[in-house]
């Protein structure tokens, strides 16, 4: 039997037990008024630890109580997350010197840093800088950057993304799909466990996945992360990212050029490179401990009301920044994500409005996606409902704007049988699924699924389509790269009636709702596929 056909006969199976079929159809009414609500200028951006992360959890209340869901956390809609906010002021210039040159660095023009420490003042002194190849240790590859070099007090220098990227060889780490060892926060991590005292990413736009505007963002921003008071692990004296150019400059330094150490950097036999300079620079630090909060409801089950299904969304975004080139600094992050977080609540107005499911349905809007998926990663060290009963997630970041699509896009292909069951659904609806068109992103650790996946649960998130309905694929693609050019995480992402079109947003709710509902009537349990790196996780408890 080919394995495709195998694969949808055992979606097939995993529904029969379905009990009833879903009812409820959506409208733009059920998507637009929430989506303009919360992205508009009075929610302030939605960040937390402000004003407008007031606003808007009182207001995700509000709207649960209103549809009549029950509070998801015993008798409360909240889970209290305990998190730290950290004001980084770097100084100025960044200093590195050399036998063969100096240079000069200018902050935000040429880098960007920030640091997890608390201390009132991080300061970095002719510290030796070493180039670390990708930066990556990784046992199933034969791989390892920091082999037989002691970085402890040195600021490492790493490329972005894979060793597999822009090489056509699909068995260098996965080629051009990211791994988790290509995201940036792997980087720090894996850095912060060798003792190195700094790390710097040098950015490139196309394997990164966004500009260096984004990162620009961060500047003598505060970066939020979860309270680790009593279980603290060493931090890195600074975390950061270096232009292109800058860091050629720092290369020719070394004698060498960027082609020749991406060149070293690819082989497995790569070892550190000592670069023959050092690095100078300040971070002036503010802390400030608070507790933002995850907003949960549900609907309980009628005859297993401890096996749970849960949606996710993240409700926060950038709040109020550096104005834009027509003054606004409102980020109001109307498709990252009120458009989400208003599909969380459609969904839940569905799902009390439809017949009663078997199984329970939470809603979990979550806090902190923006500074690093930390809502989401406290609810999985800290979880309301066990994981050894939570069936599934189904995660939204961003519901299509565009309009009507043939196609929508997995983000993760092959990892879990969630995805089998979404063909299903979208075979019904005359629709089909398509690999995720820009795999050099990583969305896969990028969203808040990723915290649920690392805990063994499986977890369906996918991407708005290509396959335009009216004008294809070529169209579709091109929308979605002006989205990443002209909106993402820019004030200008506000919600526009004459550019958005909530069409297509309506079919993807109405399939993440067909998805959860035969999931929420069956007794059968998805999981992961064979070869993905959170098989055993799932099945080290479930088999206990």
């Amino acid at each position: 039997m080919k394995k495709s056909l195998y694969l949808l006969l055992a979606a097939t199976s995993l529904l029969a037990c379905t009990s009833q079929n879903s009812h409820y159809q959506f409208q733009v009414a059920d998507l637009e008024p929430n989506l303009i609500t919360l992205s508009s200028d009075e929610f302030m951006g939605r960040m937390p630890f402000t004003e407008g992360e007031k606003i808007t959890t009182s207001f995700l209340e509000q709207e649960f109580k209103k549809m009549g869901l029950e509070p998801g956390n015993g008798d409360s809609y909240f889970q209290d997350v305990p998190m730290v906010s950290i004001t980084s002021s770097p100084s100025e210039k960044m200093e590195f010197k050399g036998a063969k040159g100096n240079l000069t660095a200018e902050g935000l023009k040429d880098f960007v840093i920030w640091t997890q420490r608390t201390d009132s003042l991080v300061a970095v002194e002719n510290a030796e800088v070493v180039f670390a190849g990708f930066g990556i240790v990784a046992p199933e590859y034969g791989w390892n950057d920091y082999k037989n070099l002691d970085v402890k007090g040195k600021i490492v220098v790493v490329m972005v993304n894979d060793p597999g990227f822009g090489t056509e060889d699909a068995s260098l780490f996965k080629g051009n799909t990211m791994t988790y060892y290509g995201r940036w926060t792997y980087k720090y991590e894996e850095a912060a466990r060798q003792g190195a005292l700094g790390c710097l990413i040098v950015h490139n736009t196309i394997p990164a996945g966004y500009g260096f505007n984004v990162i620009q963002n961060s500047w003598n921003a505060s970066k939020l992360y979860l309270d680790d008071r009593g279980k603290e692990k060493y931090k890195l004296g600074f975390e950061g990212w270096i232009t292109l150019p800058t860091a050629n400059k720092l290369f020719e330094l070394t004698g060498m050029n960027e082609s020749e150490l991406l060149a070293k950097a690819r082989k497995a036999d790569f070892e550190p490179i000592p670069m023959g300079i050092t690095a100078s620079a300040s971070i002036q630090v503010k802390a400030e401990y608070n507790v933002s909060q995850n907003v949960v409801a549900k609907v309980t089950g009628k005859s297993k009301p401890e096996e749970v299904i849960i949606y996710s969304a993240h409700w926060d975004h950038l709040g109020i920044g550096k104005p834009d080139e027509t003054g606004d600094t409102i980020y109001n992050g109307a498709l990252d994500n009120a458009s989400g977080t208003a599909a969380l609540l459609a969904l839940a107005k569905a799902f009390k409005t439809d017949a009663q499911t078997e199984r329970t349905v939470v809603f979990l809007a979550v806090t902190a996606e923006e500074q690093g998926l930390w809502g989401s990663a406290y609810y999985a060290q800290n979880p309301i409902y066990p994981k050894e009963k939570t069936v599934a997630n189904i995660n939204m970041d961003g519901i299509n704007p565009y309009g009507k699509m043939k196609d929508v896009s997995i983000i993760g292909v092959g990892q879990s049988e969630m995805e089998d069951l979404l063909n299903v659904e979208l075979e019904k609806l005359g629709r089909y699924s398509a690999p995720e068109p820009n795999p050099v992103a990583g969305y896969y650790f990028r969203s808040d699924h990723f915290n649920f996946a690392k805990i063994g649960i499986p977890a369906l998130y996918f991407g708005t389509g290509i396959d335009h309905v009216e004008k294809g694929k070529e169209y579709g693609k091109q929308l979605q790269d002006e989205y990443t050019a002209q909106y993402y995480h820019k004030a200008s992402d506000q919600y526009d009636p004459s550019r958005w079109n909530l069409d297509g947003a309506v079919d993807d709710v109405q399939l993440l709702y067909n998805v959860g509902k035969s999931l929420s009537n069956s007794d059968k349990w998805p999981g992961w596929k064979e070869g993905s790196e959170f098989k055993a996780v799932r099945d080290g408890y479930m088999k206990k």
